[in-house]
């Protein structure tokens, strides 16, 4: 009887299985030993006959190979480590590259003289490098195969105001600015302008480096570049963003409810990561449009490691376009640059330099299939200089101006995947801040001011996936923060230096609960704070809920408490010229001290058929702000006091899409009001109180053609008007009503943009983009203030405005 038959035989009576390979047994026949055997007596049978060897593992697998080999046969069983059972199908790679599988018992053999080491792997799991460690045993290894988990984070919306902008579970908007498609006004996905595009999201004078989050103010933000605290968010004093935008890769926004891994803010997060998610192959582009030039480029070094470099630099030094003396007359107006107390412009065609850069820097490396270490630099620069000159009273006067503004950063991380359940991140940054001012004058006085911050430290994070629900999160962070603040004067002579510096440790504990099929989605952490200088601890819970009731409609509930040491103050309005005149302090737990906010949300959301309904109800207080940080121009200019400001509102957004048409219309209510006990008006408006908001969009985007109009209206941000009821026209003096008494006129304005991409033959791809925002020319006033002029003695209203209509272009080229 064929020797397969026989087997088969065996199996079926005693349920058993026979491993072994084709060779060993082809053509074999014999008689069959008698059904009434014992197992053990039918093996001893079949070795005598065929003299082959017969391994019975636990009277449940049998393994078959000839004697003459068994010193140089290994072989195995592959099994999963979540339930046990055989992995089939795996595969045995040997030094020499042959390869062979596992059988369906997960049963794999080779000769001893193809490998002693190998790997094995499976699609699913967890590939793993095997050493036999004594060939010459008869046993078989045991090999337990761990499943490869990847958490891929659930998108709760996608396509949220324009492609590339999406909506994760945990409340935070993700912008893929490679993906990114358009938004009126802008062609290029500037990550602080598109932001501003989120309802709830504002800025009160068209400036990145001013932006509003809730009625905050712009240094209650933390801005993350690659895991790098940004102090300097803008170009040409905060009309460009600092951040070149062909760069990113995913770009994080949370208004509330952040991660207990993000400290030191008191209001949103803004997270900008320029690491793929994903391996990419070379690629390297070059842009230019109106403003500034770019180059970008992606090489990798070897299959584990690559380098990014990027650059952008203003053209300002070769040509002055219609886009910059837009820009130029925005940022400048009402600033001692300009002579506007007796109205007077100077010609600054040939006494001025302007220019700006910015460049980073990526290495990245792995390390065998666990590690990676990636190297991270930037560096940011703003440079004016003014020599100014006017004739006031038939006397020649000139000033000599330079404004300096950098910002230096480098983050070094380490990541570890000590298996498929366990990850550890280390990272070590520097952040390097620093803003001068120097003004030389005709009666030979010299005014230096200097801001500047050194900001370091470490951060640990732990990973750990207990489940395939439920993950658990813990870390470490310390973090040293310095400030000096600088003035030298002449004629006279003053000089004063301050320097401080504060030291906090942070230990965070987070877990998340996630269910796709019961649609629950929990996350809850606290970050505990000690701050050295104080001996202080801060815990600062944070909370992530999600339900739905059904595929399309979803309630989220948002909660945070947090805090932030240091700040920005203005102590004159002339500082630094009256263009960047906020400088960076620290808090000294009194007369200023460390701010403190609480924040709750409920929104909830309904999506069907390319319907999107979205409305967000929100209460947020920030208590231990100070007067000087909120850039009063009243008759609180002057006044050192400590408050709270308290807001609350909702945002709602409704948006569909047809096709490849896409429209969305957004309303923002806030009512935001001061608290400040020991003024003699203790409750009032705030600054950044913008009551209402709305925006709509129109967005086409077909093949490689894409087109965008859009407007936005706001109601206008408070002001403070003089009693001129008692003021004296012989010696005026200011006297103001009740602050922030009355508004601005309403904010108007209608931007357009488009883009088109095209590809050559050999891969080569051009865009071309256009946008011009305020194409109606609306002047809108965006400030307003009122000072006493010495030429005319009286009272003078000081009017600030938004853009004119700007034009811009751009032109890239990427293979």
């Amino acid at each position: 009887m064929p020797f397969k038959k026989i087997i088969t035989d065996i199996e079926k009576q005693h349920e058993v299985s026979f491993n072994y390979t084709e060779d060993n047994v082809a053509g074999l026949k014999l008689i069959p030993p008698k059904k009434s055997f014992s197992l053990e007596e039918k093996l001893q049978y079949l070795a005598e006959k065929t003299h082959l060897s017969f391994e019975n593992i636990g009277n449940k697998f049998i393994n078959i190979y000839k004697k003459e080999n068994e010193s140089q046969i290994i072989c195995g069983y592959v099994f999963s480590s979540a339930d046990k059972k055989p992995v089939e199908n795996a595969n045995i790679n040997l030094s020499d590259k042959t390869q062979v599988t596992t059988n369906s018992n997960g049963y794999f053999e080779f000769s001893e003289n193809n490998a002693v080491v190998f790997f094995v792997s499976h699609v699913g799991f967890v590939t793993r490098k095997i050493a036999a460690v004594n060939p010459e045993s008869k046993d078989c290894l045991q090999i337990i195969l761990e499943p490869e988990i990847t958490i891929l984070k659930e998108i709760k919306a996608n396509a949220i105001l324009a492609s590339g902008i999406s909506k994760n579970k945990d409340g935070s908007f993700e912008i893929k600015p490679k993906k990114f498609g358009i938004l009126p006004g802008l062609i290029e996905p500037d990550a602080l302008q598109t932001m501003q595009q989120i309802p709830g999201v504002n800025s009160i004078d068209e400036s990145v480096s001013s932006i509003n989050v809730r009625g905050g103010t712009h240094d209650q933000n933390l801005f993350l570049w690659n895991g790098i605290r940004m102090f300097q968010t803008g170009h040409f004093f905060g009309l460009i963003s600092a951040f070149n935008p062909n760069l990113a890769h995913t770009i994080s926004i949370y208004k509330n409810g952040s991660s207990a891994f993000y400290g030191e803010s008191v209001s949103s997060v803004v997270a900008i990561s320029s690491t793929p998610e994903t391996a990419e192959k070379n690629s390297y582009s070059a842009g230019i449009n109106m403003i500034n030039a770019d180059i970008y480029a992606k090489y990798n070094l070897s299959k584990k490691s690559y380098i990014e470099i990027s650059a952008r630099k203003s053209i300002t030094d070769f040509v002055e376009t219609p886009t910059y003396k837009e820009y130029f007359n925005k940022v400048f107006q009402n600033t001692t640059i300009t002579d506007f107390s007796d109205k007077q412009n100077v010609d600054y065609k040939s006494d001025k330099k302007f220019g700006f850069y910015d460049a980073t820097l990526k290495y990245a490396q792995k390390i065998g299939n666990r590690d990676q270490i990636v190297l991270d630099l930037i560096t940011i620069k703003d440079n004016l200089e003014v020599f100014q000159s006017a004739t006031v009273y038939d006397i020649n006067k000139s000033e000599n101006n330079i404004l300096r503004q950098q910002n230096y950063g480098g983050n070094l991380a380490w990541k570890r995947n000590w298996n498929s359940f366990n990850t550890t991140k280390v990272n070590i940054y520097n952040s390097a801040y620093k803003l001068l001012g120097n003004q030389s004058t005709s009666a030979g006085q010299i005014v230096i001011q200097e801001n500047s911050v050194n900001n370091n430290g470490v951060n640990l994070e732990n990973n750990h996936i207990i489940t395939s629900k439920f993950t658990f999160n813990n870390g470490y962070q310390f973090n040293e923060i310095g400030i000096t603040n600088l003035e030298d004067v002449t004629n006279p002579d003053f000089f004063r230096k301050v320097k401080e510096v504060l030291r906090t440790h942070a230990l965070i504990l987070e877990g998340k609960y996630n269910d796709t099929i019961s649609r629950i989605y929990f996350k809850a952490g606290t970050r505990i704070n000690y701050i050295e200088r104080f001996k202080k601890f801060i815990a600062e819970p944070r909370i992530q809920f999600s339900y739905g009731f059904s595929k399309s409609l979803n309630l989220e509930l948002l909660g945070e408490l947090k805090s932030q040491n240091s700040q920005q103050i203005i102590d004159l309005q002339k500082d630094y010229f009256g263009i960047e005149k906020r400088r960076w302090i620290i808090s000294n737990n009194a007369a200023i001290p460390i701010q403190k906010s609480r924040q709750l949300s409920l929104n909830l959301s309904y999506v069907k058929n390319d319907w999107l309904f979205d409305i967000e109800n929100f209460y947020k207080k920030v208590a231990g702000i100070t007067t000087s940080s909120q850039g009063f121009q009243n008759q609180l200019e002057f006044v050192k006091t400590t408050g709270d400001y308290e807001v609350w509102g909702a945002e709602m957004l409704v948006q569909k899409k047809m096709n490849h048409f896409l429209t969305w219309l957004s309303y923002t209510y806030n009512h935001n009001n001061y608290h400040f006990t020991n003024y003699e008006y203790p409750v009032f408006p705030n600054n950044f109180e913008v009551m209402h908001t709305a925006s709509w969009a129109g967005i086409y985007e077909k093949n490689n053609f894409k087109i965008a109009l859009g407007t936005k209206w706001t109601s206008g941000r408070p002001k403070t008007s003089p009693n001129t009821a008692l003021i004296n026209p012989s010696n005026p003096t200011l006297v103001y009503n009740r602050p922030n008494n009355t508004n601005l006129h309403i904010f108007s304005q209608v931007n357009f943009s488009s883009t088109y991409k095209w590809e050559t033959d050999n891969g080569i791809q051009y865009k071309l983009g256009i946008s011009i925002l305020n194409i109606l020319n609306r002047k809108n006033e965006i400030n307003e203030y009122y000072r006493i002029t010495t030429l005319t003695n009286s009272i003078e209203e000081v009017e600030t405005f938004s853009l004119q209509r700007t034009p811009n272009l751009s032109f890239r080229v990427s293979f």
